[in-house]
Parts: structure tokens; sequence; C-alpha cells
């Protein structure tokens, strides 16, 4: 049996939530390894709706759900996400939930840069969440975060604060801001730290043990490839490595442990946010797209942007984060069009690219170059095999596949875990 990880191949907002849920059902640890409460992932079982910003998907259905050292952990998030699924009836403990003791922590000095950059940055607004990520991020590069560990040392703790103090009231001086008060911090963090404790441990080590009895382990990405640090569309991005290889380093066990990369891929194209967004829709069949795939963000609750399905990106990231095969979600969302639309290239200055350039102006500058194909009219939706798809929607699942040289592993025609159609299983590879 392999293991499984799961990327998002777009911008993020792609369905995972829904994919992972289904995976997690047949896997033995789901394994958040990036990112932060940023993300989003939605799942709807049996007819409720669990929304997920920091706790993997496996919580839910009581698979063992690890948070990794290459999360960023806000622990106030964490203790509110965990009492929000208790009411709804989820048992939580230190069974099914660990979080790596080497997580850096997001701290609300935090937030509060965050919130103060984006605020002063005009016409350059990232458009970030506003949620201390990439702050936090910053501080466990620049080497003075604070960690999980700590929480257990805080008598110890003012080497560290010293070290964070200096940067933060600094920063904060140029925002005229008071400095950062450092009892009150430690008073919070006193107040926090039984309850993270609870489920702080080193995750490699579980891990380790977990691999070494065969057991499948599910890797969960957050946000997607084009929001990579790296890859993605810079400086619109989020301040974490997005891509597959990030499971090894985020969690603490080696690359030959992430198995088949299952990259989600919606059927058309979304962003929250800035940035460039070369088939971006701003007409009536964006509108009607939008509206129809109830594109909203889960943690912002922020109007996406709505664009026809674009070959060339989602070939560049599946090349990039190595995909072994695509989950195609919303298929069903492009149901009732006359005409549908794919990407294959942009013009750029009278040159032809197969590829997104990496400056930022050349990729605001760009001009999609369409396919067109007949749509159709009979419904998708709930499907759960081939032969219950339109023709139409057949064709156009094979010239995605053709286009970005990846295999469909799977179709999604629902939010419902059952409705999916699968070619190839990805725990069995």
């Amino acid at each position: 049996m392999a293991n499984v990880t799961v990327i998002g191949a777009q911008w993020g907002d792609e369905g995972k939530g829904k994919i992972v849920d289904w995976l997690a059902s047949r896997a033995d640890a789901v394994v958040r390894f990036q990112g932060g409460h940023n993300a989003g992932h939605t799942l709807v079982i049996d007819g409720t709706t669990y929304k997920l910003s920091l706790l993997p998907s496996g919580i839910v259905s009581g698979t063992l759900s690890v948070i990794g050292n290459g999360v960023v952990l806000d622990p106030w998030a964490l203790k509110a996400e965990i009492e929000k699924l208790e009411a709804q009836g989820v048992t939580i403990n230190d069974d099914n939930l660990a979080v790596a003791d080497n997580c850096p922590l997001i701290l609300p000095i935090h937030r509060d840069l965050d919130g103060l950059r984006e605020a002063a940055a005009g016409s350059g607004k990232i458009g970030t969440t506003g949620r201390g990520i990439g702050p936090a991020y910053e501080d466990k590069v620049g080497r003075r975060a604070i960690r999980v560990c700590d929480l257990a040392h805080l008598d110890a703790l003012e080497p560290q604060l010293d070290r964070l103090c200096a940067h933060h009231d600094a920063l904060r001086a140029g925002f005229e801001q008071e400095p950062v008060d450092r009892e009150q911090l430690l008073a919070e963090l006193r107040e926090i730290a039984p309850f993270v404790l609870k489920y702080a441990q080193p995750v490699w080590k579980r891990l380790k043990k977990v691999r070494k009895a065969g057991a499948k382990i599910l890797f969960e990405g957050a946000q997607g490839v084009l929001l990579d640090i790296d890859h993605g569309t810079y400086p619109f991005v989020t301040s974490s490595n997005t891509v597959s290889g990030t499971a090894a380093a985020g969690s603490g066990l080696g690359p030959n442990a992430t198995g088949f990369v299952l990259g989600i891929v919606k059927a058309y194209t979304t962003r929250v946010g800035s940035g460039p967004f070369p088939t971006e829709l701003d007409d009536e069949v964006g509108k009607g797209i939008g509206e129809r795939g109830h594109e909203f963000g889960t943690v912002t609750g922020r109007q996406r942007r709505v664009g026809w399905f674009d070959a060339v990106l989602v070939r560049q990231t599946c090349a990039i984060s190595g995909v072994t095969g695509i989950a195609l979600t919303k298929i069903d969302v492009l149901d009732g069009l006359d005409e549908v639309k794919i990407c294959t290239g942009y013009r750029l200055r009278n040159n032809v690219y197969d590829y997104f350039p990496s400056h930022a102006a050349d990729q605001a500058a760009v001009e999609p170059i369409y396919e067109s194909m007949e749509g159709w009219q009979e419904s998708t939706a709930g499907a759960r095999s081939y032969a219950d798809l339109p023709a139409n929607a057949v064709k156009y699942i094979q010239r995605v596949q053709e286009l970005i040289e990846t295999p469909v592993a799977l179709v999604s025609t629902s939010p419902e875990r059952d409705d999916t159609i699968l070619m190839r299983d990805p725990f069995m590879d």
C-alpha cells in the first residue's frame, strides 16, 4: 500500500477537503505539513458540514491526525477549532491528535504586524488573511520563534523574548505602536500552554512507528502550488512551500515516504485575493460559474475570482510537484454551458509561451490562448461512474489530461464523499 500526498495544483480552494476526507477514511494517519490556520477545508459528511482551518481532515472520522513541524501553530485558534468540532460531536484527544513539539507558534504580535503591514501597503497589498502566518514564518527563519516545546519552559523564556522583542519593537515603532507587552504575552502563553501541551510530542517519532507498522499515511497540503513561496505567483503567494516535496521536511519523514502525489484541480480556475489570473472572467459566464460553485473562501469569506481552466498552469504545477495523478473537482459546476474553454498557451509581446513566466509584470501581461469545446446540458452532479457522465463532459476530462500531461485519477461530482468516480486508487499504487 502506498502513502498519498495531496496538494492543491492551482491557487488553493480546489476542493481538497472532500478528497482528503474520502482518502482519510481509508488512511491510518493524516498529516498537515505546512501553512497555518489560513487554510480552509470544508467537509460534508452525511449532510453535516465541518469547516477546518488548522486540524487535519482525518480528525472528523477519528483517524490519527498530526500537525507537523512545517506548520505554524496559533494555539488559540487550535483551541477554538477543537472546541467547535467537539460541539458538533467530534471526539478529539491525545490518541487521535498529535502536534509537533517543534512547531513555531503564531503569537498575537504576529497578527498585529500582519495587519499593520497590509494597511500600510496601499497598492502593494498582497491580500493576506491577516492571521499572522507570514510574520510567524519570518521569526522561524530569523531564529527567534517561540515553539510548542517552549510552552513547557516558560520560566526560561527571557533570552528568546529578548531576541523576539528586539525585532518586533523596532518594527512596531516604525508603525507608531507601543513595544511588545512582554508580561501580557507571557500571561497569555501560560494560560494556553496546558491545553496545547496535551497534544505535543515528537511527531517524527510517532510517524516513524506508524510507518514501520505498515500503516497508510496521508499527507495533507494546504493552499495550492501557485501560492508556493518559490514556485507561485510571487509576491502574491503564501509564506510556505506548498509543493509535495515539503511533506518530507514538514513532517520529519524522508522524501521516500510521500508516495502517490495527488494534485487536486478544479474543472475551472479560481483564486482569492490579489495577483495575476490570465483566464479570469469578468462577465456573466464567470459570475454564473462563481454562483453555482459557491465560490467564497472557507477562511475569509471573500468572493473568489473565477476563470476558465488553465492547462498551462496546471501542467506546470504537476511537473513542479511530481504529481502522479489529479483529482478533478466541481465538473458539475460547468453543467449547462453551451461552450467551455481551456487555456492552452499564452501570448506575450508577440511571442507564444507554453509556461507561466516568473516575473510579476510578465505574469500580469500574458494573454490566454483558448481552445473551445462544446458544453453539455445534462447533469453530472452525483455521478459515480464514467458511464453516468455526458459524452461532452468525458471529452472535456480527456482533453484536460492530455493538455496537462498527467492522468486523471478520480473525478468529484459533488461535495458528498461518495460522489466520486475512481479511475486509479492512490492507496493501491
